[in-house]
Formats: C-alpha cells, sequence, structure tokens
C-alpha cells in the first residue's frame, strides 16, 4: 500500500467534508484570529488502494504558503508525508520562500512529524485559543492526552 496524490476537485468534496467533520468537528478552522473554511482552499487527496484517505489544503499569498489543513486517515502508507510534498511543490512552483502552519499546543504527535521534514518552531502565541474559541466556540478545552488546548504553535519551512 502507498499513497499516490491528485488535486483536490470538485469530486472529492463530499468525501473531503464528510473527512473533516468526523475528524476534526467540520471544514472550519481558526489560524491567527481569522476563520476559514479549509476546503475552500486548493489542495490535495491522498488516494491509497483507490480510495481517499487523506487531504492538504494552502493558501498562497506573497511569497508564503500557509498549509491550512492536513490529514490522513491512516498512518504508515506516507499519505501524510505524499500530501506534504504536493504542497511544498505547489509552493515552489510559484517562488514561495515560506511555507508555514499553526497548530495547537496539544498536538505533540504533529509537531513531531512536521520537524521530521525541516519545519521549525518559529513562534507560540500565548493564549490564542481564548480568540480562536470566540471565533469557533466548539473548540474543545482539552486535547491529546488531556493537554489543555491554550496556544497556537506557528511552525515554518524556509523554501
Amino acid at each position: 500500500m502507498t499513497a499516490v496524490t491528485t488535486e483536490l476537485l470538485d469530486g472529492h468534496m463530499t468525501w473531503a467534508q464528510t473527512f473533516m467533520k468526523e475528524t476534526w468537528g467540520g471544514t472550519q478552522q481558526v489560524s491567527r484570529g481569522t476563520l476559514y473554511d479549509v476546503l475552500d482552499y486548493p489542495g490535495f487527496v491522498a488516494v491509497v488502494d483507490g480510495k481517499p484517505q487523506g487531504v492538504a489544503t494552502y493558501r498562497i499569498y506573497g511569497d508564503q504558503c500557509e498549509i491550512m489543513m492536513i490529514h490522513s486517515a491512516i498512518e504508515g502508507v506516507g499519505a501524510g508525508s505524499a500530501l506534504m510534498d504536493r504542497v511544498e511543490e505547489a509552493a515552489r512552483e510559484v517562488k514561495c520562500t515560506r511555507l508555514w502552519l499553526i497548530t495547537t499546543n496539544d498536538n505533540i504527535p504533529a509537531i513531531r512529524w512536521y520537524q521530521r521534514r525541516g519545519f521549525s518552531l518559529v513562534t507560540v502565541h500565548v493564549q490564542a485559543m481564548k480568540l480562536s474559541r470566540k471565533l469557533k466556540p466548539d473548540i474543545p478545552a482539552t486535547g491529546y492526552d488531556s493537554i489543555p488546548i491554550r496556544d497556537e504553535i506557528e511552525l515554518e519551512k524556509q523554501l
């Protein structure tokens, strides 16, 4: 089983919306005080054995590319890595110099995963989740390993 990627197209939207609802509670996410619908942006789908198993979206502005979301349904088949590679490739094609994202302080598995792929922790936005919860009240108070979700962690990779 190896993941291949394809462009996120209209035909994937029903699957992507259901996947996001089941895994993240919906398609709306908050990043740096702004509420976004992550499926409003271009992206890629990871396909394993003919079935969609992951999705990533991004937005490019100026020389920066923000990863709006990246998530795979199964681990160990390279879906997340394939998605990350495609987003980075898209950013390089338009001459972005910075690839970045926001995650929360409790998401230690993701922070570890990003660092293994060349990302650095650049900023901790302390208590940022107070504002995020005003925009999206259903953000839980605790996350992985019962860690209180308080801060946004900004990671970047210079391209």
